[in-house]
Parts: structure tokens; C-alpha cells; sequence
């Protein structure tokens, strides 16, 4: 195995290695559990976290061993290239780790960090939103999400790359002789990925509005009241979602392949495919994450008030699935010819002159 593929396996084996050993300090009751009565938000006994019913005294050596265990997965998919079943056992391991690590444990409080960051650099210098930091949304209980989040990457990582190996892939680029046409399954995951905010917006910005939807003039008015702003931060967050739709549209667009001409500076560049890439898979991390912590709470208090607030996520897995989607479609026709396996592809015609429905 090349050492590029074995890095991201050797990577994600030290993560859950120092993770592991992280938890064996929490068994012995160090401090700094985030999980379950240790997190100091009031939501996860809502079931925001599926883990948080959970004691550290129980649950902290379980985690350790969960997480010296998939250490042990990452080490052998880093020491050698495993043919045929067993290779795919390790493979399907290490992406039950990286969906477990990057989708199922987080809720949705690393979207909202990400999401406010935007919204406290224009508001801050007007104050707004009042009585509110980035910093507040960021408690250690929520930096140990997004660090599991990191890990999840890796471990996803470690088993595409042996998984290229075991196929006789690229290492480089994941070619493995056969053709494929990204286009048209990439042009419908662009459109639901483009679609699924609108909804979320149109809530939200009813609320802001004063409409009542899902809720009466009243309630609108009474959280308006022990909130102030709440309803425009969420109407800002949608706002977002709209941006979002519009850059996804881009995806199959000619603008998404090259800067338009009134973009200072990079008019006329070709867009990085690591530019749209990098942000689309972390934005259909979080959404999907978020979506899937939404649909745990319904599941346990079904209410009209929490249908109407919760509702528009129960689709971002959908969303989140979708993203990634057409992020894959999109770097598929935009691989330029590999200075590995010196393999071209014609991927850097302009988009064009490709058959892309819009």
C-alpha cells in the first residue's frame, strides 16, 4: 500500500487512539466528560444526543473501548492492502466508525456554530445579536462533537483508500477503468440539495414576518418577547439555506466552474475543485447530523409546536445526502488527467459543451 493511502488509516488509527486513551482517563473519573448529564445544555434530555441519558462512571469505559477497538481497525487497514472479503469486512468497519463518529453522535449544535459564525460577523458590530457570542456556542461538550466529527473524516477516508487498493484504483484519483456518466444522477442530487432549504427558509421567515405558522399570533409574540431576535436569527439562518440552494444550483452551472466576470480578482479563473468540495461535504455532514437529531425528537414528543419547529429538518438527511451527492458528481467531471496513472478523462472541457440539464 502507497503511502498516500496508508496516511488517512494511520491518521484516523492516532486519532481513535488518543480518543481512546481520553476515555480511559474519564473512566477513572478525570474531569471534562461532554457526554450525557455532564453536558450543561438543557436540551439533551430532550433527546437531542443519543447519548444523553448516559453517566461517565458507565459509559466512559465503553467509549474507550469502542475507541481502542476501531483503533485496532485503522492499524489494519495501515499495515497491509486486504484482498477480497476480508479487506471489505475492515472496510465496512471503518465506515460504520466514520457514521457513528461524523453523523449518529453529534446533534445540532455544530451546523448552529458554523451557521451563527456568519451571522455574529455582520451583526457584531451593531450588537446583534444581543447577549450572545460565538464563543457561548462553542462549550467543550460541542468541540468534542466536531473533533469526533474529524475523526469520523478520517476513518471515512482510511477506507476509501483501501478500498482503492484492494480494487486496483488510482491511489491518486480513485480511477478504476470503468465509465462512468456523473451527469445525469449528479443534476437530480443538485436540484433536491437546492431544494430541501427553501422549506426550512419559508418557516422562518414566516415567523419573522409575524405568521403564525405552526404557532399562534400569541406564542410568536411571547417568544419574541423572552427572546428578543430569535425570530430574525432564524430568518437569517434561512437566508443562509437560500444562499446555499443558489451555490448548489452552481454545481451545474457554468458559473460553478468558472468565476463570472464579476468576481474581483478570480474573474475568468477555474473554480478549485477542492473549493467547492471541502465546504459542500462539511455543510451535508452537519445537516445530516442535525436532521437525523430533529427526527429523535419528534420520534419522543411529536407536538404541533415541535412539528412546527422541528418539521422543515426532518428532510436535511435527505439534504445532507443529496449535497454529497452532487459534490462527488461534480469533482467526477471536473478531474483533470492524473500525473499518477496518467489517465485522461476530458473532464476539463468547459461545462458547456457537456450535456448538463439545468
Amino acid at each position: 500500500m502507497t503511502s498516500r493511502i496508508r496516511i488517512w488509516s494511520v491518521a484516523a488509527a492516532l486519532w481513535a487512539l488518543a480518543y481512546g486513551l481520553l476515555a480511559l482517563f474519564w473512566s477513572v473519573g478525570g474531569p471534562g466528560f461532554p457526554f450525557g448529564v455532564a453536558d450543561p445544555d438543557p436540551g439533551i434530555e430532550k433527546g437531542m444526543s443519543i447519548l444523553g441519558g448516559v453517566h461517565q462512571a458507565s459509559a466512559a469505559p465503553w467509549i474507550a473501548v469502542g475507541a481502542l477497538s476501531a483503533a485496532v481497525v485503522a492499524g489494519l487497514l495501515a499495515v497491509r492492502t486486504w484482498p477480497g472479503l476480508p479487506g471489505a469486512l475492515f472496510e465496512a468497519m471503518a465506515w460504520a466508525v466514520a457514521l457513528a463518529l461524523g453523523v449518529l453522535l453529534p446533534d445540532y449544535r455544530p451546523l448552529v456554530a458554523v451557521g451563527h459564525l456568519p451571522v455574529f460577523l455582520v451583526g457584531r458590530p451593531f450588537g446583534w445579536p444581543e447577549g450572545v457570542t460565538f464563543a457561548s456556542q462553542l462549550p467543550w461538550p460541542v468541540v468534542n462533537q466536531l473533533i469526533c466529527m474529524i475523526g469520523g473524516a478520517l476513518f471515512a477516508a482510511g477506507a476509501l483508500a483501501h478500498r482503492r487498493a484492494r480494487t486496483g484504483a488510482c491511489a491518486a484519483c480513485g480511477r478504476d477503468g470503468r465509465d462512468r456518466d456523473p451527469v445525469r444522477w449528479g443534476t437530480v442530487a443538485v436540484w433536491i440539495a437546492a431544494g430541501v432549504p427553501v422549506l426550512y427558509a419559508a418557516s422562518r421567515w414566516a415567523w419573522a414576518l409575524g405568521v403564525p405558522f405552526g404557532f399562534s399570533a400569541a406564542d410568536l409574540r411571547q417568544m419574541d418577547r423572552e427572546m428578543p431576535g430569535i425570530w430574525w436569527v432564524g430568518a437569517a439562518m434561512g437566508s443562509m439555506g437560500l444562499v446555499g440552494s443558489v451555490l448548489t444550483v452552481g454545481l451545474i452551472r457554468p458559473w460553478g466552474e468558472v468565476f463570472p466576470r464579476w468576481v474581483p480578482v478570480l474573474a475568468g479563473r477555474r473554480v478549485p475543485v477542492a473549493l467547492v468540495m471541502v465546504p459542500a461535504l462539511t455543510v451535508a455532514l452537519l445537516v445530516t447530523s442535525a436532521g437525523l437529531m430533529f427526527a429523535r425528537a419528534l420520534y419522543l414528543d411529536p407536538s404541533m409546536g415541535n412539528w412546527a419547529a422541528m418539521g422543515p429538518a426532518v428532510l436535511w438527511p435527505v439534504w445532507g445526502a443529496a449535497l454529497a451527492t452532487a459534490a462527488v458528481a461534480y469533482r467526477l467531471r471536473h478531474r483533470r488527467p492524473c500525473a499518477v496513472c496518467a489517465e485522461p478523462d476530458g473532464s476539463d472541457a468547459p461545462l458547456n459543451t457537456r450535456s448538463v440539464s439545468s
